[in-house]
């Protein structure tokens, strides 16, 4: 399994492993994922924008910058009007919920933490893994939006390189409802942008980006269709996107990231920061 692992994430950047769930835990997920809306707040609806250059609304949002050891809500764009009113049902208005089910939600916290993800960090070599953050995606049909092409370095780095998305699929992820586009190999070239704290503290701006976006040709992307239950590893670096979901079936996915904490630096400048009394929560610590 190591050398499995290693080798082609080393190579693509990316690997799957079918069947990572089984199938009571993946409904057990997907039911407490379906019912997360309820407990959205009603009276301020922040909305999540895929921009990638500096319109995104979360630039400049402490509800998305504090969210780093809280569980918050955040809503598609066409889902709320310019009143703050939802136009569509609250069951498919949320574009994610992040970034603390890991630590506050007992059914992901439970998923995030078990011995299979342990398993998975120990063949990777992780020494002192601890999860910086965790999101319920939904990608509702009809209106879940596209992901730009990025790298998940972009938005949390760390020296050397060691995060490791965990991307797990709780309704099958298909070329019509938003599967993951990866191009192979790019996690070679590098991090080409980050998103970080502002450093003008007179800015309205809190988060900029350090760079203008690079253009990734569309040609070079290949899909990862795959099974609900399945486990998808993510390189930090690997470029990945995906599209619209334009279907009639919706793609919720539960994922989180896992940085190395020995002999590793999480930098000071990314958008997500711990507070100095509540440290990224470690999955194992090595002898």
């Amino acid at each position: 399994m190591r050398n499995l692992l290693i080798d082609q994430i080393l190579e693509d950047g990316f690997t799957v492993i079918d069947d990572f769930l089984s199938a009571d835990e993946v409904t057990e997920m997907l039911e407490a994922g379906q019912n997360l809306h309820k407990d959205a707040p009603k009276e301020e609806r922040k909305v999540f924008s895929a921009a990638v250059g500096t319109t995104a609304s979360q630039n400049k949002d402490r509800y998305f910058i504090e969210s780093g050891n809280k569980i918050r809500y955040f809503f598609e764009e066409g889902a709320v009007g310019e009143n703050g009113e939802l136009l569509v049902d609250p069951s498919v208005a949320l574009n994610k919920v992040g970034h603390y089910l890991h630590v506050d939600h007992p059914v992901f916290s439970r998923a995030t933490f078990s011995n299979r993800v342990k398993e998975v960090c120990w063949q990777l070599g992780f020494r002192k893994p601890a999860v910086a953050q965790s999101m319920y995606i939904f990608k509702n049909p009809g209106i879940g939006g596209e992901v730009k092409p990025h790298q998940d370095a972009t938005y949390l780095s760390t020296e050397p390189s060691t995060t490791i998305g965990f991307w797990i699929p709780l309704e099958d992820a298909t070329l019509q409802n938003g599967c993951l586009h990866f191009i192979k190999g790019s996690h070679k070239s590098g991090v080409h942008r980050r998103y970080i704290r502002n450093p003008d503290s007179a800015s309205d701006e809190l988060l900029v980006y350090d760079r203008p976006a690079p253009l990734y040709p569309q040609s070079n992307f290949v899909s990862a269709p795959v099974k609900a239950g399945s486990l998808v590893l993510i390189h930090s670096q690997v470029v990945h996107r995906s599209d619209a979901n334009r279907s009639t079936r919706s793609r919720h996915a539960y994922t989180f990231h896992v940085i190395e904490t020995e002999k590793c630096q999480y930098s000071p400048d990314n958008w997500l920061q711990p507070p100095a009394d509540q440290p990224f929560p470690v999955l194992y610590e090595r002898d």
